[in-house]
């Protein structure tokens, strides 16, 4: 029996509006710290690769440096406080709903490929009432590489039960159109996420700026493997 096409879905940015929650997670580690709130109009374009990063990021804005040790520490309690809080303000993008329905209708399956650890993705699209939605959910430990090492989206296509030549990843910053061209694999472009590069300059296979018009962008590109 032929296996049905996937798309799989980057979450932070792509499925989720999740800035609030984790620039809230982050000011409440700097704030602590002595060092003022990141506004979270600035914040946004920060999110993406991960806690540790966020928690750079949000030094270097004022200047100051970290160790080592100190990204541990606080990386500790930033993921102990966003546990918390994973999804008071964090929200699925407009539309998402009604066009993984459409989607569905028309034979595709999903999974996700994040950067975000398995267990908190997990918790969040479970406070969202969202998991059944996706045959695999794979974070940035959950084969001990992150985006955009192939193996990770390599890795989530074959644990969703789909093909590498039967997949389209959707996402919306660098991590995600690079991980698909490594992995050979089309890619949609978002441009309502979070990235400090402009999602058209990454030059993914199409980009959509609503959750509406996915559905002919993924038309679009399935027509290489024969599926509508």
């Amino acid at each position: 029996m032929a296996k049905s096409p996937l798309i799989v879905f980057d979450l932070d940015g792509t499925l989720v509006d999740t800035a609030p929650d984790l620039i809230g997670a982050l000011n409440y580690v700097l704030q602590r710290e002595g060092l003022p709130l990141v506004p979270m109009a600035s914040a946004r374009n920060m999110i993406g690769a991960g806690a540790r990063k966020l928690i750079e990021r949000g030094f270097e804005l004022d200047g100051r440096a970290i160790t080592t040790t100190d990204i541990d520490r606080l990386t500790g309690d930033f993921i102990a406080y966003y546990t918390d809080h994973i999804a008071d303000h964090s929200r699925p993008f407009e539309s998402l709903f009604d066009t993984l329905d459409e989607l569905s209708s028309g034979g595709f399956r999903f999974a996700v490929c994040t950067n975000k650890l398995e267990g908190l993705s997990r918790l969040l699209l479970e406070k969202l009432e969202m998991t059944s939605r996706f045959d695999a959910i794979c974070g940035a430990d959950t084969f001990g590489v992150s985006k955009p090492d192939p193996a990770i989206l390599r890795q989530t296509i074959v644990r969703a039960g789909g093909e590498v030549s039967l997949s389209i990843m959707v996402g919306d910053s660098g991590p995600d159109v690079g991980v698909a061209r490594r992995a050979g694999v089309p890619v949609i472009g978002v441009t309502f996420g979070y990235t400090d590069i402009p999602v058209a300059e990454l030059k993914p296979d199409r980009i959509v700026s609503h959750m509406q018009a996915l559905p002919q962008a993924v038309a679009d590109l399935a027509t290489h493997f024969g599926t509508k």
